[in-house]
């Protein structure tokens, strides 16, 4: 039974406060149609790793997510102080390419090790306030949760 047509977990899902999120690929391609929160996105692999470059690979997803949850995060603070913050650019990389550690997964263990994270900060803010923003951009929870370490584990 799927998760997301069984009564019992959507209702186990309810209650944590999670949703299922809807990841479908079909045969003969990496092209990956993702579902979220009734939003749409693709994910697939540069043609170089054998995909279709149709959008960002996991990884880059990866990135993604710590990303825009550090701008975001920065972005609530600095609005609840009332803080002249106009703009937040956060960059980010790993060196890692998935398509790579895919083909790798079997025999070794693969990921990243390490993200690189450049921040970049517009607006009229005292040296104090751009560094209480860099110290907020950590308390970003996806980044704790990653660095906290995750389970993920699959249900029937």
């Amino acid at each position: 039974m799927s998760p997301t047509n069984d009564r019992s977990t959507t209702a186990r899902a309810a209650e944590t406060g999670g949703t299922w999120v809807t990841a479908r690929t079909g045969a003969g391609s990496y092209r990956t149609e993702i579902a979220a929160g009734g939003h749409a996105v693709v994910a697939d692999e540069p043609a170089t790793g054998g995909g279709g470059n149709g959008g960002p690979s996991p990884y880059e997803l990866l990135l993604s997510a710590i990303g825009s949850c550090t701008a975001m995060t920065m972005r609530m603070y600095a609005t609840r102080k009332q803080w002249p913050l106009e703009e937040v650019t956060v960059k980010l990389r790993s060196g890692r390419r998935y398509a790579e550690d895919c083909a790798n997964c079997e025999k070794q263990s693969v990921g990243i090790q390490q993200i690189e994270r450049q921040i970049e900060m517009k607006g009229d803010l005292t040296d104090e306030q751009r560094q209480r923003l860099l110290f907020i951009a950590d308390r970003c929870p996806v980044k704790q949760t990653l660095e906290k370490g995750i389970r993920v584990i699959t249900v029937e």
